[in-house]
């Protein structure tokens, strides 16, 4: 799959809800019930990170839940896309993008959202064939004012914003033209997980839902 292929396929995964939640899970008993709390209120697309021992479990255990559109977030190397692959996951995202990185999503068939802070870093994507990109960390990078500023030379670019951001400045990253959905872990919080609230995790993302 050419990096313009998964730009499409990536592209077509961040326009089906207003945000994408970040998920940090640390017990695999939460996956199921969190995957089903978060589709029911909206938010199919789920970016489970890859920063505990077991992520790889809650991706194939969220793979399995009627609706679910499950990806692997903080893959950083080869050795990452293919053991989210392998898990289940139908899409990578990264903090950055490397070459070894873009090699392998693109032998494996695995779509990339690749991450991206400068003008630089966007047109380098741009070139490589990636027209949909992550902006990380996107509140300490600039913020809805640098989105503001790529669109005019990058039109072309558009992008999925995670970093600093909430319920609260969610809405102010979707206006801009060249956001199509933004990523947060407001929707899950460490709090609602520990307790299993899983009401409550529905209430967040029908609010989250409710942003575009």
């Amino acid at each position: 799959m050419t990096p313009a292929l998964q730009s499409h396929a990536t592209q077509a995964l961040c326009r089906m809800a207003p945000v994408i939640p970040v998920l940090v899970i640390d017990d695999p008993a939460h996956a199921e019930p969190l995957a089903r709390a978060l589709v029911a209120g909206g938010l199919p697309v789920l970016e489970v990170t890859l920063r505990t021992p077991c992520a790889l479990d809650a991706i194939s255990a969220m793979a399995r839940v009627p609706g679910a559109r499950v990806g692997a977030g903080t893959v950083l190397s080869a050795h990452d896309a293919e053991r989210a692959r392998a898990a289940g996951a139908t899409f990578a995202v990264s903090p950055g993008a490397t070459p070894a990185l873009i090699g392998a999503c693109t032998a494996l068939d695995l779509p990339l959202l690749p991450g991206a802070a400068t003008a630089t870093e966007v047109m380098t994507l741009l070139e490589q064939g990636y027209r949909m990109m992550k902006l990380f960390p996107a509140g300490p990078a600039g913020g809805a004012a640098l989105l503001k500023a790529l669109n005019g030379p990058l039109p072309m670019a558009r992008f999925c914003p995670t970093g600093g951001i909430d319920a609260g400045n969610a809405g102010a990253y979707l206006a801009l033209p060249n956001v199509v959905c933004v990523g947060g872990s407001w929707v899950a919080p460490a709090a609602a997980l520990r307790s299993r609230d899983w009401a409550g995790i529905e209430g967040l993302a029908r609010e989250a839902r409710a942003l575009r």
